[in-house]
């Protein structure tokens, strides 16, 4: 069987810190994290940034620390999100490139995210793509719905291959606003995905979490974990590190006869350079 990319995404721009202690949210904290999850069996890590307040931040300082930070540390690949959080204007999320990732996420169009709108129109995420290929910056695809995995299509239409010259494509499902969390959704995606994908990975938001696991699974997909994601382990049980969503999604990765990839084979799937 296929290795299997697990992707831990450790913090995310929407939970609080005094609501959730456990939350990596300083340089530090993401160095532990990041070990234990390499430990654990992660192969690349998604990172959003905070503040010396815990607060969501895009200052390029602050970036590049925490980049530091997991290369320092961790044989991973960094990936830094382009979203930051929803509140963010567009031409400071440009700028996350500057901190010199070895990925970024790159959604694919706007989204009704619980309350709040995940704006990326057509103009910025064209943009965003030539810079990332001008920078050699693999971008990971995150796709929201099915109307986004169309998009994609016309994107490598008219600008030509990433950086690196693989697909790699993350399903975003359960989300307030996108597809739902559950394997017709997840099916439906994958059958549209342009003929270029070379590889694709699926996010379960909340609840969604175990069922999306299984589904991509099921599909020869891969797994993007962690708390920026989920913060039970079960319900009404709060998940106690990283790392341990990691190791359950090692755990279920098993019964699948599917065993975690190495970073080095990670960034040979994506087409990330050796480190």
């Amino acid at each position: 069987m296929d290795p299997l990319l697990i992707t831990v995404a450790p913090t995310g721009a929407e939970t609080a810190k005094e609501d959730c202690p456990q939350l990596p949210t300083t340089p530090e904290e993401l160095a532990q994290t990041a070990k234990d999850c390499e430990q654990a069996g992660a192969a690349m890590i998604h990172l959003h940034v905070r503040d010396r307040e815990h607060k969501p931040t895009l200052d390029l300082a602050l970036l590049r620390e925490w980049v530091a930070a997991v290369r320092e540390s961790t044989a991973l690949i960094v990936q830094l999100s382009t979203g930051g959080s929803v509140h963010d204007p567009l031409d400071q999320r440009m700028k996350v490139l500057d901190a010199e990732p070895d990925s970024c996420s790159l959604t694919m169009g706007t989204t009704n995210f619980g309350n709040d709108v995940f704006s990326n129109p057509w103009p910025f995420v064209c943009d965003l793509y030539q810079l990332s290929q001008e920078r050699g910056v693999v971008p990971e695809f995150e796709l929201f719905d099915l109307g986004q995995v169309h998009a994609m299509r016309r994107l490598l239409d008219r600008y030509g291959l990433p950086a690196g010259g693989k697909v790699h494509v993350d399903l975003v499902m359960g989300v307030p606003g996108g597809m739902n969390g559950t394997t017709d959704a997840l099916v439906a995606a994958v059958h549209d995905l342009p003929p270029e994908t070379t590889s694709w990975s699926a996010t379960g938001i909340g609840r969604s979490t175990l069922s999306v696991i299984l589904a991509s699974l099921s599909k020869g997909g891969h797994l993007r974990v962690g708390m920026e994601d989920v913060l039970t382990i079960s319900k009404g049980v709060p998940v106690e590190s990283n790392a341990q969503l990691v190791e359950r999604a090692v755990a279920i990765g098993a019964l699948a006869q599917r065993t975690p990839m190495t970073p080095a084979q990670a960034r040979e799937l994506i087409g990330v350079p050796a480190a």
